[in-house]
């Protein structure tokens, strides 16, 4: 009997320990902030977004294929709808299609600051076209959204702050530190000849560092955090990094009929099969759960226990995180076979089979640990295994959610979205952005583009009925606008 009272004790003790621990996390959300009026052209900011949208500037791997004369349309575009923005800013080209503006500010030894956005889109998949609701470079507007290519990535980054800029202009605004409008023309494929052009060519002037970097990446969420019922913005402190991994098996081809015990396709799918069974290792650490600990103290108690108490519950949430594409993304680097091939006859044993495995690494890892990882999972002298194109990089440095950039751009978002009583918390960001070239730059970059993100929206970013509804477009421009007079305050 005693034992059983003692380890009812026991028992009891702990519950109250995890619930203790659970009610004394405390609100990382800015207090008092109110809501504030901001009068923007809804109906003239709509218009041209869908104007941007029907110009088709379309990135590809061959840039044999890029239709300069499209991007250079949009800059005409560009130029007659803020002809004020164009008269206050000084304007140039660089990288021969993207474009970068300086808003020199009124006490110009302030660390300036860079809004970014990309001017180019995917290309629509072939044989999808007659499955898109409207056109994908119609730039219609039906049923609150406006349809098209660039209406969530990335033009309507490029046009709420334009639209932002020229309404400030038009009042007569001039921001006290240097703002520079970074936009690049190849972000779809990598940014490394836009981007990367325009960081190169602010550093030889001198402009680093930065007070705050803010290119798209993360959004506002509704609905799809458990125990969240209002708006969740997430604001993206790091991106992870990138590389595609080639594995290539040679050997003697010959005749199907007399085939060896394991033929270089086999090799290769053995290979594959390794990977796949062994994934790296997750972490619930770094950015990708800074994420929890600003959502835990907004949850119920049930959900906030486990949050608060890692060190009995990690395991637990750890699987339940890994149960989820989206969240396992966010803990660990990922691998992804994304092209394999081999043979070009069905009688005749190929000399080559090859495989290329696409990998998004997680601060902490590097391209290097990843190759060596992947090599001691692959394990056969018969697979080469190396790096694949020049286009690897490690994850970006991590941005301080605690500082008073992150502050401000919290504020920012609050006084715009209030009245939805909007969660803001760091986040990272499992794919790519122009933002990585200014990775280092700054202990504030950011990637965040207010508008909603519907729980399709990753499939339609990239594939078919890409979209972005009026009011959320609005928002964007209310956003933009707020965080350049803030900027000021900075």
């Amino acid at each position: 009997m005693k034992k059983l009272l003692l380890a009812a004790a026991l028992c009891l003790s702990v519950l109250l320990i995890l619930v203790v621990r659970a009610l004394g996390l405390e609100s990382r959300q800015l207090e008092g902030v109110a809501p504030v009026a901001i009068a923007v052209d809804s109906a003239g900011a709509v218009d041209r977004l869908a104007g941007a949208i029907r110009i088709p500037t379309v990135s590809f791997e061959d840039t044999e294929r890029v239709d300069s004369a499209a991007f250079r349309a949009l800059h005409d575009y560009l130029a007659a709808s803020f002809p004020r923005t164009h008269a206050a800013l000084e304007r140039e080209t660089v990288a021969g299609l993207s474009l970068l503006f300086t808003w020199t500010g009124s006490e110009p030894d302030l660390e300036p600051m860079v809004l970014m956005g990309h001017l180019d889109v995917v290309p629509v998949i072939p044989g999808t076209e007659a499955q898109w609701t409207h056109p994908a470079f119609g730039g219609v507007v039906d049923g609150g959204y406006v349809w098209g290519r660039g209406t969530m990535d990335d033009k309507v980054s490029v046009m709420a702050i334009l639209e932002a800029v020229e309404a400030l202009v038009a009042e007569g605004f001039q921001p006290r530190r240097t703002v520079y409008l970074a936009f690049g023309h190849d972000e779809e494929v990598g940014g490394n000849e836009g981007a990367a052009a325009v960081a190169r060519t602010l550093e030889a002037r001198g402009a680093e560092p930065y007070a705050m970097v803010v290119d798209e990446g993360g959004a506002v969420t509704r609905g799809q955090v458990p125990g969240i019922g209002g708006a969740v913005a997430l604001v993206g402190v790091a991106e992870k990094g990138y590389v595609n991994t080639e594995l290539v098996v040679d050997g003697a081809g010959g005749h199907s009929s007399t085939p060896p015990e394991h033929t270089n396709i086999g090799i290769l799918a053995a290979a594959i099969q390794r990977l796949e069974a062994s994934p790296f290792p997750a972490r619930l650490d770094g950015p990708g759960m800074a994420m929890f600990d600003y959502l835990a103290p907004e949850m119920p108690l049930a959900l906030r226990v486990p949050l608060a108490n890692r060190w009995l519950f990690g395991p637990l949430l750890e699987r339940v995180l890994l149960g989820d594409p989206g969240s396992a993304a966010m803990i660990r680097t990922t691998t992804a076979v994304t092209i394999v091939e081999g043979g070009v006859k069905a009688n005749v044993l190929p000399a080559r089979a090859r495989a290329v495995v696409n990998h998004r690494i997680r601060p902490g890892e590097t391209t290097t640990t990843v190759l060596e990882r992947v090599r001691d999972v692959v394990d056969d002298p018969r697979v080469q295994v190396r790096i694949l194109g020049s286009d690897a990089r490690d994850p970006s440095s991590v941005s301080d959610a605690d500082g008073p950039a992150f502050a401000m751009l919290a504020r920012t978002v609050r006084e715009v979205l209030a009245t939805d009583g909007v969660v803001v918390a760091p986040y990272l960001v499992v794919g790519g952005t122009d933002a990585k070239h200014f990775s280092g730059r700054s202990p504030a970059v950011f990637r965040f583009l207010p508008v909603p993100f519907e729980a399709d929206g990753l499939s339609r970013m990239h594939g078919i009925d890409e979209r972005v509804p009026l009011g959320g477009y609005v928002d964007a421009v209310r956003f933009f606008r707020r965080l350049l007079e803030n900027a000021d305050r900075l």
